[in-house]
């Protein structure tokens, strides 16, 4: 499965991550963006909260693709789609999904954390319920 945002610095990564870390063996999650970004920080601090390091994550754009074909294609940012669709991408099913972009949030540090730590949490719940019935058997198709 892909996850799609626009810089891969902060919704996909995370997205793809926690697919990672609540069906270990069970999916091959990757994130890419429609254009390149730079690792962020509160990434991060959010997803060690939660057992994850985020470290060594790199942001890669969708031009760094080596497969064509994703059982399921997830975009999280407003650009994703068309550019999955302009990328020819071969998807057994492609979903959008509305997350904010918790980089956009401005305020003190902590108000600032709270938004990624939301944006951490609202994805960990779509990504269980998504993917639950499909890595367990269910009739869910992708």
């Amino acid at each position: 499965m892909l996850f799609v945002c626009s810089m891969n610095s902060v919704r996909s990564p995370i997205a793809a991550a926690l697919a990672r870390q609540l069906f270990p063996g069970r999916v091959i999650a990757r994130s890419v963006g429609v254009n390149g970004g730079k690792a962020d920080s509160f990434v991060h601090e959010v997803m060690e909260e939660s057992g994850i390091d985020m470290s060594v994550h790199t942001p890669h754009t969708m031009d760094e693709l080596i497969a064509s074909h994703f059982d399921l294609v997830i975009t999280l940012s407003d650009d994703a789609p068309d550019a999955v669709a302009r990328k020819g991408l071969e998807t057994g099913a492609l979903e959008h999904w509305y997350v904010p972009d918790p980089s956009l949030v401005e305020g003190p540090r902590d108000v600032v954390l709270a938004a990624y730590r939301d944006l951490r949490d609202n994805l960990r719940k779509r990504v269980r319920d998504r993917l639950e019935a499909l890595v367990s058997g269910g009739s869910q198709s992708p």
